[in-house]
């Protein structure tokens, strides 16, 4: 497989993070880089990741976890932007907002992005091709792809305020949904 083939298939795999991203970044209202960086080196270590594991699992796991690898990204992108929505609805000094590049809502979101990456890497291993540079190609255009969803989105809610929040949580539901058609259909 070429260069430019890999590139277009790591944008491909990013949109979904890029997304997420604008999303997080909306609703996230920290001034420091360190959010940011958490999440696009987060989701770009699981989409090098989730090829490799794809790639090395072959045709066995990747068949099993196939038939609802959907539901599983459905549900961890509506649990997280339920909560953002629920939080875009409280008053500014309600409540502590949880911050979606730390701990579960990372991990979780991170998993959810990068499904789509382990049938890539079982579909090389059927086709014998190698894995290890398409796999770093992915990773950097998903970092890259992630830190200019973030900006774009810390843009958006200085533009909108808060109403950005809500519309961030409708994005990671709808991202979600469009996950589950497009395995469903």
């Amino acid at each position: 497989m070429n260069l430019i083939t890999i590139f277009i298939l790591a944008v491909g795999l990013g949109v979904d993070a890029f997304s997420v991203a604008i999303g997080i970044g909306a609703s996230n209202d920290k001034k420091s880089w360190a959010p940011v960086l958490r999440l696009a080196a987060a989701f770009g270590i699981f989409q090098f990741i989730m090829p490799m594991i794809g790639w090395l699992a072959g045709l066995t796991v990747v068949e099993i976890i196939a038939s609802f690898d959907h539901w599983i990204a459905f549900a961890l992108l509506a649990l997280v932007g339920g909560k953002m929505i629920m939080e875009g609805f409280e008053k500014e000094g309600d409540e502590e907002k949880a911050d979606q590049t730390r701990g579960w809502p990372l991990l979780l979101l991170s998993i959810a992005t990068s499904i789509d990456a382990l049938a890539v890497g079982f579909s090389f291993s059927v086709l014998k091709n190698p894995i290890l540079l398409p796999a770093v190609i992915i990773g950097i255009v998903c970092f890259v792809m992630t830190t200019v969803g973030m900006i774009f989105g810390k843009v958006l809610a200085k533009i909108f305020g808060k109403k950005v929040e809500i519309f961030g949580g409708v994005v990671l539901i709808a991202i979600g949904i469009k996950i589950l058609i497009d395995h469903l259909v």
